[in-house]
């Protein structure tokens, strides 16, 4: 199919005069200025092991629910389906689970089915299973975000595996999730594995994180730079988990932005967004501030405190 050079003159167009719509805000610019929900996107989560990526992604889906009304379809291949549910209730309460009472656990679960379904992880499931099912369920429930953690638990297509090898296998994954987002209008939120080698890596002897390995870098990924090349946005994931004062901090590094005239900027090298675990893990600070309360008009809410 032949484009038309003026359907793409006019969004040129548009750029010039300002009106290309940015993607969704939470209205947090320290936040906001690296990252944006921008639907039709792929976007891959980078990280170790253990570091919180899906305790993470999970809140930052949580916030555009809460803020943006979005809706989100999730397959967590390495936890229950309760314990997401669980994490989500405390986000929208403000506390852990055992101190929500009857009433508002109904309310909060109630509030997390309009906004959040689950895929069952009773099966395996391949990503093309994942993206079959994900066009499936928005014929009859019309969702805004696909968070799919993570892609190294994913069974392999055995059929596409022998035919094309492993090199190519995750290149035709990487492009298929990219086309999905494309057909569908679906923002795609990829979790994946660093490989063991890149713990080796040391931040030096004058960094302040001496000897605590450094964030990992797209080329880190498992499966290669197919991914950085595929995907629009790439996240990183880190936190220095050994740390004796900063083990609750989460470091949020952008290493890719593709379209930056709709939102987001890379983060420098060295200088992440930087958000802190807030008591009990019930969310997230930044500068100091309650993510939660700065989305919300009212603050009604009592505020949780950092540990």
């Amino acid at each position: 199919m032949i484009l038309s050079v003026k359907d793409q003159l006019d969004k040129i167009h548009k750029i010039r005069r300002g009106e290309i719509k940015e993607g969704l805000a939470l209205g947090i610019k320290s936040f906001d200025t690296y990252f944006r929900f921008k639907k039709g996107t792929f976007n891959i989560f980078l990280g170790h092991s253990n570091v919180g990526k899906t305790h993470t992604v999970l809140f930052f889906m949580f916030l555009y629910a809460q803020k943006h009304g979005l809706r989100f379809l999730v397959y967590t291949g390495e936890n229950e389906p309760y314990s997401i549910l669980k994490k989500l209730i405390e986000y929208k309460e403000g506390m852990p689970i055992n101190k929500v009472d009857e009433e508002r656990l109904q309310e909060g679960s109630q509030w997390v089915d309009s906004h959040f379904k689950f895929i069952s992880i009773d099966e395996q499931y391949s990503y093309k299973d994942l993206l079959e099912l994900g066009v499936q369920i928005k014929k009859g429930w019309d969702y805004h975000g696909y968070f799919i953690d993570p892609y190294n638990s994913l069974e392999k297509d055995r059929d596409l595996f022998r035919s094309v090898g492993g090199h190519e296998y995750d290149y035709k994954a990487a492009s298929d999730m990219r086309m999905f987002c494309h057909k569908t209008g679906v923002a795609l939120w990829l979790t994946a594995h660093a490989v063991t080698e890149s713990l080796r890596k040391l931040h030096g002897a004058n960094h302040e994180y001496s000897g605590h390995p450094i964030a990992p870098m797209m080329s880190d990924c498992e499966g290669g730079g197919k991914w950085s090349n595929r995907c629009d946005n790439f996240m990183v994931i880190h936190r220095y988990v050994q740390h004796a004062m900063d083990w609750m901090i989460t470091n949020v590094h952008v290493r890719k932005v593709k379209d930056t005239d709709t939102g987001m900027m890379p983060t420098s090298l060295d200088s992440p967004v930087r958000i802190r675990s807030l008591i009990n893990n019930v969310g997230f600070s930044i500068e100091g501030d309650n993510m939660i309360d700065l989305i919300t008009d009212e603050h009604t809410r009592e505020s949780s405190k950092e540990t």
